[in-house]
Order: structure tokens, then C-alpha cells, then sequence
């Protein structure tokens, strides 16, 4: 068999052969606002309604016209796509939009600088290396001031002019010395517990059920250890705060405190004591888990993260590669719950559906002008991907933020009809939860089910892809589970879905919420 051979299948094999059991293994051949169409055996077109969205990514659903005409005139005009190392005006203004609806939406008094990404991955690890980039200058500052200190000290000593504390001495564990002075065993004990806290690998922070990508950085941020654990070698690990405890966020951060010691001279005696050292390089968090379960994080949590954060300088970084664009009903998620970030990170409908894009926006008071030379991107910045979002931003913002209020709308009508199908069924439907156009619908645990083969695909931890694969074959409805709470079934449509496509997901929520009741094996496979 010749290696060009159509009959083997050299993309992603395993994955397709899961697609084919759940029976999701569709090739969709056109897409229109909400819809999205694949070939009957006849040749003819089969409409899906898409309530998956692109995983949050279509707000205006596919090949929406005003993007389209943008994206063409873009082309025509033969705008340049890949200019690297020269002025991007396009992009620029994009960061200047993302600025005037920072200062409107969350307070924001300074400037956001702006890096610019193909992924919402690319642009996570973008925040987390210009963290520790600033993060290590400032330890760096930190240790350069304590070592001239200790200079000074020494040059004290030496002169007459200053004795070392009796004190010092005890509190390091160190004897004197026949000298009387002991001063040189003293540096030596200061210089080697320094250099062991300076070597500790930088602390990040998480919410547990957070997911923040796949690369070999943010991967260490999502929870899901099926995910994480296969590589954690490779980078930071994070530790993961409780997200129904913000209470337990003060104890991790004292129990993962650095400090250093210091060695000042007061009235003539020479003390050591103990400064904080810049070990914490970021906290980060997504306004509402989107792969967790679709969980809105609390604004009470909101505030204890960020008071205990502010007190050892460890910043913000806000996932709204997800939440934000108007999904949620208003530009950033995070300001519904009084969230500010010293980072902001957006993607996916940035995008508009067409072009791969994603931003990192630092505030001006933590940004390192020396880290545009050390990070990079070939495809940041591109002429096709600016044009797209640039237009996306003014469709947002266009009639006074209509395209906002419909994320309302639309999402309180079908958060409605969720809520109905689970007071009809409450022996399957464990909870209804999300915002906007952001919602999860979270079945109960079947694996207790005396169906036998209910409760083992409820155990093997399958049955919401089975449950996807159903819906689609039955009542034409694209919708997928959460990647790491997998009975919770994600609705993310466009801000276009009708009052007919929300029908339509109803009659297939209630009818599978009734083989589920019933136990009716035979009409989940049906």
C-alpha cells in the first residue's frame, strides 16, 4: 500500500477510531451562522445546529458576512500577512480598542502593552514567561541589594567600626569563631541558604478544575492530571487551590513563602534578619471553568484571591481566552465578579471564526520593555488575523453593545429551558450552571445505573460523548462534553441561535434524559 494511500488514515488514527464509537465522526462539509452541514449517503446536505461553537470560538458563528467582507477586502487590497520585524498598524489599533474597553470595563487606569499570539495557549505561556521574566529581575534586584549590604558590613567589621550581634550568630546557627567576630562563617551560612531559596523553582498558582492548554507551560496550570501528570517533568509545577475553599489560598501561600537573609548594620552591630523573596510568579484563573464544568468562580473568591495575591506581589493572570468577547454577556467576564488582572489573555472569537489569534496584555506597572526582544512569535501580528479582529471588536461594541445584550437574551432563554428539563427530570439532570452564552448542563452519575452498559460507559467515563453522538444522530445537534467533567455537556452557540434551534435542543435533551430514566439501553443505541 502506497504511502499517500487515502485508506490510511495518518491524522490522529486513535482519536477517529473514538469519534466512530461515539459515533461523532462527521465530515461536515459547509457552515453557515449556526449551522453546520455534512452529506447524507445520497449526496445531499444534512444540517447540524452547532451549539459546540468552535469550544467558545464562532460568537458570531461561522463565515458571518461583515468578517467574511473584511477578511476579502483584506485580500484584494493585498495587505501584507507576513512582515515580520516592521511597524503593524493593524494590530496596534487592535491593542488600542482592547486598552479603551479595559479602561471602561474593568477600571483600568494605566495601559495594557500588548503581545500578540496564534493560540490561546501560545498567548498563556506568553503571560507566564513575561511574569518570570519580570519576576526574576526582581529577584535578581533583591539579592544584588542584599550583597552589597553585606559589603558594606564587611567593610564595617574590618575597619572597627561595627561587631557582629551575638544575636546574628544564634539566629543562623553559627559559632562565633576565635576571632571574635565570626563575620566570614556568617556571610558563608547567608550566601549558601540565600543561593538554596534563589534556586527554588518559581511557585504558580491555579484553581482546581482549571485548564489553561496543552503546551509544555500550560499544561503544568490544568488540573486534569490525565492531562499534566505525562509531562511534569518538563516545567513549573502549579499548586491547585481548592475552588469552593478560597479560605485555603492563605495557607498554601504562607506554607510556600520565600525569604531570604539580610545583613544590615544598626549602631555599630552588625543583625541579620529575613526578607520576603519573589517566589510567587502568577495566579492564574478563568472567571468561569470552561473545560472544568462551566463553574463560575465567586466574587467572594474573586476578592480573596485577590487580597491574599497582593500581599506577597504575586499577579494576576486572567484566562479569558474563553469567557471573554461577549460570550458571558459583557466584554470580560471578570469584572461581573470585581476580578482585575495584571494580565488579560483573549482568543478564540478574536478570531471571528476564520483566522487563528490571541493577545497577552500586561498593565504597564509589571510590564519589561526587555522582553519584546527575548520572546517572539512568527505568525503574531499577521495583516489577515488584525483585520479580522479589529472587525470583531467593532461588531461587539456596534449599536451601543447589541451583540452583549443578545448574549444575555439568548443565554437566559436557554439557561430557561435547561432549568425546565431538569425540574422534569431530577433523577438525571444534576445542575444547570454558566452565563450567557456559556452554559453547562451536568447529568447525574450514571455508573450506579442498573443498566449494565449505561453505568460501564458511565465508569470508562464515555458516556457524555455517547450521549453527544446521539443528539447528533438523532436530532441533528452538535454538542460536546467538558474535557476534564465529562458528564456536563457545553452549550456555546453563536449569538444568532433561534428560538427553533433552542426547541430543537430541548426535544433532545428531554428525550435522552428519558432513556437515561428509563434505563432504555436499547434507545441510547438506537
Amino acid at each position: 500500500m502506497s504511502a499517500a494511500s487515502p485508506d490510511i488514515d495518518l491524522t490522529e488514527p486513535h482519536l477517529g477510531e473514538m469519534l466512530a464509537t461515539a459515533g461523532l465522526d462527521v465530515e461536515y462539509v459547509r457552515a453557515d451562522g449556526n449551522t453546520l452541514f455534512r452529506r447524507a449517503d445520497d449526496g445531499t446536505e444534512v444540517p447540524v445546529v452547532d451549539f459546540a461553537g468552535g469550544y467558545g470560538s464562532l460568537i458570531f458563528g461561522h463565515h458571518h458576512p461583515e468578517i467574511v467582507g473584511a477578511l476579502r477586502a483584506a485580500l484584494d487590497a493585498q495587505t501584507p500577512v507576513y512582515a515580520q520585524f516592521s511597524r503593524h498598524p493593524i494590530a496596534n489599533r487592535v491593542a488600542a480598542r482592547l486598552n479603551e474597553i479595559l479602561r471602561r470595563d474593568a477600571g483600568a487606569a494605566e495601559p495594557y502593552f500588548t503581545t500578540f499570539a496564534s493560540t490561546g495557549a501560545e498567548a498563556i505561556e506568553a503571560a507566564v514567561k513575561h511574569a518570570e521574566f519580570d519576576r526574576s529581575i526582581r529577584a535578581a534586584t533583591l539579592l544584588g541589594e542584599t550583597g552589597a549590604r553585606v559589603e558594606a558590613a564587611g567593610a564595617a567589621v574590618r575597619a572597627g567600626d561595627a561587631v557582629v550581634a551575638e544575636s546574628a550568630y544564634a539566629a543562623l546557627g553559627v559559632a562565633p569563631g576565635a576571632d571574635g567576630t565570626g563575620f566570614d562563617a556568617l556571610v558563608a551560612e547567608v550566601s549558601r541558604r540565600n543561593a538554596r531559596t534563589a534556586a527554588r523553582p518559581p511557585v504558580f498558582l491555579a484553581l482546581e478544575g482549571s485548564f489553561h492548554g496543552k503546551l509544555v507551560g500550560s499544561v503544568q496550570f490544568t488540573h486534569n492530571a490525565g492531562f499534566r501528570t505525562a509531562f511534569s517533568a518538563l516545567a513549573a509545577q502549579a499548586v491547585f487551590v481548592p475552588f469552593d475553599r478560597p479560605e485555603a489560598l492563605a495557607k498554601i501561600v504562607e506554607e510556600e513563602r520565600a525569604r531570604i537573609w539580610d545583613v544590615v548594620v544598626r549602631d555599630g552591630r552588625v543583625e541579620v534578619e529575613q526578607r520576603d523573596f519573589p517566589v510567587f510568579c502568577a495566579f492564574l484563573i478563568e472567571p468561569i471553568q470552561g473545560e472544568g464544568g462551566i463553574r463560575a468562580v465567586t466574587a467572594e473568591t474573586a476578592a480573596e484571591i485577590q487580597r491574599v495575591t497582593a500581599e506577597v506581589d504575586c499577579p494576576i493572570v486572567v484566562d479569558e481566552i474563553q469567557t471573554g468577547l461577549g460570550r458571558t454577556g459583557a466584554f470580560l467576564a471578570s469584572a461581573a465578579i470585581g476580578l482585575r488582572g495584571d494580565y488579560y489573555v483573549f482568543s478564540k472569537s478574536l478570531g471571528g471564526g476564520l483566522t487563528k489569534n490571541s493577545v497577552m496584555l500586561v498593565r504597564q506597572a509589571r510590564y519589561r520593555k526587555e522582553f519584546e526582544l527575548v520572546h517572539s512569535s512568527t505568525f503574531a501580528k499577521d495583516g489577515l488575523s488584525s483585520t479580522v479582529a479589529l472587525k470583531v471588536l467593532e461588531l461587539l461594541e456596534a449599536d451601543g453593545g447589541r451583540a452583549y445584550r443578545r448574549a444575555t437574551e439568548r443565554g437566559e432563554r436557554i439557561a430557561a429551558m435547561l432549568r425546565g428539563v431538569r425540574a422534569d427530570f431530577p433523577e438525571v439532570v444534576a445542575d444547570v450552571r454558566g452565563r450567557g452564552l456559556m452554559l453547562g448542563f451536568e447529568f447525574r452519575d450514571q455508573s450506579g445505573s442498573p443498566s449494565q452498559p449505561i453505568a460501564a460507559l458511565a465508569r470508562d467515563g464515555v458516556l457524555g460523548y455517547l450521549l453527544s453522538g446521539w443528539l447528533l444522530r438523532r436530532h441533528r445537534i452538535r454538542a460536546l462534553p467538558t474535557a476534564s467533567a465529562v458528564h456536563t455537556l457545553r452549550f456555546a452557540p453563536s449569538i444568532e441561535v433561534s428560538d427553533e434551534e433552542i426547541d430543537q435542543l430541548e426535544a433532545g435533551l428531554r428525550e435522552i434524559c428519558a432513556i437515561l430514566r428509563d434505563r432504555d439501553e436499547a434507545g441510547l443505541f438506537s
